[in-house]
């Protein structure tokens, strides 16, 4: 693969209006600029979007106790219409409380992380995995053709980055794969990944296109935090 021959998108969202692209923009050169300083995060080798890891970011104690959580927590997961005709998201997810102290630590912490206001934060969700469940490709951006982006822009605008954090190892399967990007990342007990939504000039990007795949062997937790473009609006 070379810069001459970049990857067509395997699945991408038609063409819309993105009202919040300069926002987007400053967010990136905000949070890229953050990032790039900082000596524990390592920017993962993707060329057309910014990927980013940070080893160790929880403690095994730590992931334990979101696991608890996640567990009293979670329902079958949701997913908003995205024109999708099957089956898309099988597994279990839920938000875990807001006002939890502990929660209320690990979300600063993350926020401190990115560099963004903890107001532009939704609450962190937890997802579990069983052998076989999956989440299928997508995007983590609205689709601001879709009926539902009427409210999601009252609500804090456009999801601008992705925080993922790793609560357990898996013995097999449960990867997090950027399919446009050819990169894939196994579950790692800690680990957290945050990627850029957006181009460098505040574009959706459709190689952000990711999935989690099939867990095969072992049960798969994870915790996701998104932000948007302003205040959210449940925060």
């Amino acid at each position: 693969m070379t810069k001459d021959s970049p990857p067509l998108p395997l699945r991408h969202y038609p063409p819309c209006p993105n009202p919040d692209r300069a926002a987007m923009k400053l967010v990136g050169d905000r949070v890229r600029a953050r990032l790039e300083a900082d000596p524990l995060v390592q920017r993962l080798p993707a060329e057309h979007a910014e990927v980013w890891a940070v080893g160790d970011f929880l403690s095994g104690e730590e992931c334990d106790r979101l696991i608890a959580l996640i567990d009293g927590t979670a329902v079958p997961s949701q997913i908003l219409d995205h024109g999708y005709n099957e089956v898309w998201r099988t597994s279990y997810s839920g938000d875990v409380d807001r006002n939890d102290s502990f929660v209320r630590m690990v979300e600063r912490r993350i926020d401190d992380l990115i560099g963004l206001p903890h107001e532009w934060g939704e609450t962190m969700q937890g997802q579990r995995y069983a052998p076989g469940q999956e989440f299928r490709e997508h995007m983590d951006w609205f689709w601001t053709k879709a009926p539902y982006f009427k409210t999601e822009a009252k609500r804090g605008g456009q999801r601008t980055y992705t925080a993922m954090i790793y609560l357990n190892d898996v013995e097999e399967g449960g990867e997090t794969a950027f399919l446009n990007l050819g990169l894939s990342i196994p579950p790692q007990r800690g680990v957290l990944l945050a990627w850029n939504n957006a181009g460098l000039d505040g574009s959706l990007n459709q190689f952000t296109l990711h999935a989690g795949t099939p867990v095969v062997k072992g049960t798969k937790y994870i915790v996701t935090k998104w932000y948007r473009t302003r205040t959210w609006g449940n925060a």
